[in-house]
C-alpha cells in the first residue's frame, strides 16, 4: 500500500425530501448564490420552484443560468464567470447532474483567476481559491457531488479535458433518491457505466496488499450490478436508486482509491470520443472498457481473475486464468447491453476516420511530446488506437 493523504469535507444530506432543506442549509455559508442548472427538466419536475422557495425562505438572494450540456461547454463556463463577478455572487448552488456540477466546479475557480479560466484546465496549473460549490444532485453518476474533479469541453477547439483541486470539493451536497424517478431509462445506463469505470480506475492496479480498498471497489461494483436492473424494472424504487446515489458518490469521493496507483487511460481515451463526437460519457465508457481489459489483462493476470471471481461472479479452474478472465469481460459486456448500453464505436456512429488523431490527442503526442496514458499498463498512441480499434 502506498502513503496517502484522505480529505473529503463534503458534507452529503441524504434521503426523501432533503431538497427542501438547501435554503437552511446554506444560510451560514451565502447571502446571494448563483443558481446553476441544465435544461427545462427542473422546472417540469417542479424541482426549480422547490428550490428557489427554499432560498427565498431563508433570505438566501439569488441570480441563475441555466442551459449547461451533457459534456458542459467553455463558453456558458465564460458567461457564468462575468455573471458571478457583476452579481457578486458569494456560491454557486448546482441542481443537476455531474456536468451542471462540474460547470459550477469551473465557474467557481474562475472567479478569482484573472485570465482565461480554459488556461488552468490545459496547463493543471494549481489554483489557490474558489467559490463555495453546493449541489442538489439529480443525477447519480459522476460522483461530482463529492469530488475535487471537473471536466469541461472546449467545443471550438475539439477538446475535453479535466482538472483537480481540493478546492473544488463542494460545500455540501444534498441527495434525495426521489429527485432520480423521473430519469429516462438511458441515464441510468449511461449513470452506472461512469460509477462503474470510476472504481475500475482505481481497482486495476499493480500496487499490492491493497485488501481494505481491493474490498471497497468489489462491494460498490456489486452493490451497483444488484441494485441497476431492480432501478430499471421500477424508476421508483426508491431503495435501488439509494444504493446506486450512494455508489456513485463513494466511487469518486477519493476513497476507493486510496494506497493505490490509479489508472485512468479509459477516461482519457472517452474524453477523445465525446469532445469530438459528444457522445454520452457514460455510453464512450461502456464500449471501451471492456476493449481496454482484453488489451491489458495479460500485464496483470491475477488482478482480473480477482475481478472475474469476486465481481463478476465467474468459477472455472485456476489453470486456465486466461478463460475465466474473458468469461468476466464478457459478463461485464453483457452487464451494459442489459441496460441498452452500446457495445461498438459502430452503435454510436463512430467510424474509423478519427482513430488514429484521437489516440495522439489521448497521448499528447498531436500536441508535441507524447505522455503514455495509463498506470496498470502504459499506453502510447499506437496502443490507444489498439484499443479504440478493438472497441469498433
Amino acid at each position: 500500500m502506498l502513503n496517502f493523504d484522505f480529505y473529503s469535507p463534503a458534507r452529503i444530506v441524504f434521503g426523501r425530501g432533503t431538497e427542501k432543506e438547501i435554503g437552511a442549509l446554506l444560510k451560514p455559508h451565502a447571502s446571494k448564490v448563483l443558481l446553476h442548472y441544465g435544461g427545462g427538466s427542473i422546472k417540469k419536475s417542479g424541482l426549480y420552484d422547490t428550490v428557489t422557495a427554499s432560498l427565498k425562505k431563508a433570505g438566501i438572494a439569488f441570480t441563475e443560468l441555466g442551459g449547461v450540456q451533457p459534456n458542459p461547454r467553455l463558453t456558458l463556463v465564460h458567461e457564468g464567470i462575468a455573471l458571478c463577478k457583476r452579481e457578486g455572487v458569494e456560491l454557486i448552488l448546482a441542481v443537476g447532474g455531474g456536468s451542471v456540477i462540474d460547470s459550477a466546479k469551473a465557474i467557481a475557480m474562475g472567479v478569482y483567476y484573472d485570465g482565461d479560466i480554459w488556461d488552468i484546465y490545459e496547463s493543471g496549473d494549481s489554483v489557490s481559491r474558489a467559490l463555495p460549490v453546493a449541489t442538489v444532485l439529480t443525477i447519480p453518476a459522476a460522483g461530482s457531488e463529492a469530488s475535487g474533479d471537473t471536466v469541461i469541453s472546449n467545443e471550438a477547439e475539439e477538446l475535453k479535458y479535466g482538472y483537480s483541486s481540493a478546492h473544488l470539493r463542494p460545500l455540501l451536497s444534498v441527495m434525495n433518491p426521489e429527485l432520480f424517478f423521473t430519469l429516462p431509462k438511458e441515464q441510468l445506463g449511461y449513470g452506472v457505466a461512469d460509477i462503474m469505470s470510476h472504481v475500475f480506475e482505481r481497482y486495476f492496479t499493480n500496487t499490492t496488499h491493497t485488501d481494505l480498498t481491493d474490498g471497497l471497489c468489489e462491494t460498490v461494483l456489486k452493490t451497483v450490478i444488484k441494485n441497476a436492473p431492480l432501478a430499471l424494472a421500477n424508476m421508483s424504487d426508491y431503495d435501488a436508486w439509494s444504493e446506486i446515489g450512494f455508489a456513485g458518490m463513494v466511487a469518486h469521493n477519493g476513497l476507493v482509491g486510496m494506497g493505490r496507483d490509479e489508472d485512468w487511460a479509459c477516461h482519457m481515451m472517452e474524453h477523445e470520443l465525446s469532445a469530438i463526437y459528444d457522445i454520452a460519457h457514460g455510453a464512450g465508457l461502456a464500449v471501451l472498457t471492456p476493449a481496454w481489459m482484453k488489451y491489458v489483462y495479460r500485464d496483470n493476470i491475477s488482478m482480473f481473475v480477482q475481478f472475474a471471481v469476486n465481481v463478476m461472479g465467474v468459477k472455472g479452474s485456476y489453470r486456465e486464468p486466461e478463460a475465466i478472465i474473458l468469461e468476466g469481460i464478457e459478463r461485464l459486456s453483457a452487464f451494459f447491453r442489459s441496460l441498452g448500453l452500446p457495445s461498438t464505436l459502430a452503435e454510436l456512429g463512430i467510424d474509423d476516420s478519427k482513430l488514429e488523431l484521437m489516440a495522439k490527442k489521448a497521448t499528447n503526442i498531436h500536441f508535441g511530446e507524447e505522455s503514455p496514458i495509463g498506470g496498470l499498463k502504459k499506453l502510447f498512441w499506437q496502443d490507444a488506437l489498439a484499443i479504440y480499434r478493438l472497441a469498433r
